[in-house]
């Protein structure tokens, strides 16, 4: 029998009332049988059963499927399906400024570049044509929006070919929304709440223990026990290369940055001090218990623009070799998986070893990369939840040393260029944070500097002569 709030009446429970709480009971205990089972023990033990390879081979064969019928679809309507570059990008050979000037006037003239006065007309073409490409094929901006594929994932934000589908595909789609927001969704937000929850209670506990060995290996095991309860969250399917090279105490290991979750991608497999700005709010609560277990370095806010005590913090840090490597992502800024960016230099000027690592997102079931100034953190973890999967690679390169000729920025770029290499990545000078600002006045003048060397240099040169 049950009673009605603030109310005498009693009634019976109807026998198929009874029987629908019953299979509902019976239900959430086999789910959660099956999560502690399949997902939360096995990501405590770092073990996996090839499940969701299982699943990643399955969403692939169904992805091609899709990708024929809509390219059928579009052939019978005589539409002309949308090609992206490979990485978005159009391969050109590089030339120097000298180079494309010399050829623009031996185009027009037939006197060689020394005997042309200090300055032709024709060489405003040159200018002017670098605009019109910079504008046409910006090779910054585009780094901050979403990756185009050249199959279809049903996803329709992934695909601008997405309206070129029959009604089977259309079906197929309202399905995957269907096991995406209702299935997976709710399963993975579970998962998530477990591993932060974890993380919070397990720090906490383990930073009220004394500091030795005991408590180091305790800390080291909730720390990747709860990093791994995340990664399955997103139903993520990492594959690690050349694991001898991982990063180890008193270094700092420098990545490419994606994605806010590229610190769970590299703390499940490692034991890292993060470096960061103290949060309000629920990361706040997170970071303080982090740092109960284990010795992060976190700034204030008003610390983090004093470069100088930044470098003196990470210093201190990197010089004890018994602490665990910094994980810093220098770009400081998200990037959309097809380039690396320039390196901030705070990082190599500290003198330690640097160990760095390559991450590369395979965008067919899902685009790890977070366009901070279009989505909030809370729209973005939506659209990473209601993902097929996250899928990446990580390969960890061998540890790189400051060279004696070297300055920091050199440093930086050479670590830079290794990341960009061993990931498949375009190397670009540009800085990242042109994502919310403008083109800084060095890099004109830089130009200028060029244009105004080859002329005056080669006005000396006939001088001289």
């Amino acid at each position: 029998a049950l009673a009605l709030p603030g109310s005498s009446t009693m009634f019976l429970l109807l026998p198929f009332d009874s029987l629908i709480v019953n299979l509902l009971g019976i239900s959430l205990t086999v789910l959660f049988t099956l999560l502690l089972v399949f997902i939360i023990v096995p990501a405590i033990f770092g073990v996996s059963f090839g499940i969701r390879k299982l699943y990643m081979k399955t969403l692939l064969k169904i992805f091609a499927w899709a990708t024929l019928r809509m390219e059928r679809g579009a052939k019978e309507k005589n539409h002309q399906l949308y090609k992206p570059y490979t990485n978005g990008i159009i391969a050109k050979d590089p030339t120097s400024l000298e180079e494309e000037i010399k050829e623009i006037r031996r185009s027009g003239s037939s006197k060689a570049l020394d005997n042309t006065p200090e300055f032709e007309l024709s060489d405003i073409f040159y200018f002017c044509r670098k605009g019109m490409e910079t504008i046409m094929d910006d090779e910054v901006t585009k780094r901050f929006s979403a990756e185009e594929l050249e199959s279809w994932n049903l996803l329709s934000r992934t695909n601008y070919n997405f309206q070129y589908i029959s009604l089977r595909l259309t079906v197929l789609w309202g399905l995957g929304v269907l096991i995406r927001y209702c299935f997976l969704l709710p399963l993975r937000i579970a998962l998530a709440f477990t591993g932060i929850s974890l993380l919070v209670v397990g720090t906490t506990v383990v930073g009220y223990l004394p500091n030795g060995r005991f408590k180091e290996f305790l800390s080291k095991h909730v720390h990747l026990m709860c990093y791994r309860i995340c990664v399955r969250a997103l139903t993520a399917i990492i594959t690690y290369h050349d694991r001898e090279n991982r990063p180890r105490n008193g270094g700092i290991c420098v990545a490419n940055h994606t994605s806010p979750i590229d610190v769970i991608i590299l703390a499940s497999d490692g034991y890292y001090a993060m470096v960061g700005q103290v949060h309000g709010g629920l990361m706040g609560v997170i970071q303080r218990a982090m740092v109960k277990a284990c010795p992060h370095v976190w700034f204030e806010r008003s610390e983090v623009k004093d470069r100088h005590l930044v470098a003196k913090r990470l210093t201190e840090h990197v010089q004890d070799k018994s602490k665990l490597p910094i994980l810093i992502f220098p770009e400081g800024t998200c990037i959309n998986n097809t380039s690396v960016m320039m390196f901030k230099k705070g990082s190599f000027e500290i003198g330690a070893t640097v160990y760095p690592v390559a991450i590369k997102y395979d965008p067919q079931f899902g685009d790890a990369f977070w366009n901070s100034s279009k989505y909030g953190m809370v729209t973005y973890l939506l659209r990473m939840m209601t993902s097929w999967a996250i899928v990446c690679s990580v390969w960890y390169l061998p540890p790189m040393t400051r060279e004696t000729d070297e300055d920091a920025v050199q440093f930086a770029n050479r670590v830079k260029s290794a990341i960009a290499r061993q990931g498949g990545l375009v190397d670009l000078l540009w800085d990242g944070g042109l994502k919310r600002e403008k083109v800084k006045d060095t890099f004109k003048e830089e130009q200028q500097k060029l244009y105004s060397k080859m002329i005056v240099g080669n006005h000396e040169d006939r001088s001289r002569s």
